[in-house]
């Protein structure tokens, strides 16, 4: 029974990597952001209060 042979393209996978990585680090950074500026306001993101 013959193996299939996989071929890799370094630069290709390099590059999605990139990319999954600085995605998963935008995501992190924007949900840090948004906890502390709920702290800050105490009030969450678009909530509209009688003292605000």
């Amino acid at each position: 029974m013959s193996k299939g042979i996989v071929q890799l393209n370094e630069e290709i996978l390099k590059g999605e990597i990139k990319e999954l990585v600085r995605g998963s680090v935008e995501e992190t950074l924007n949900e840090l952001l948004d906890a502390e500026a709920e702290k800050l306001t105490q009030a969450a993101r678009y909530e509209r209060s009688e003292q605000r």
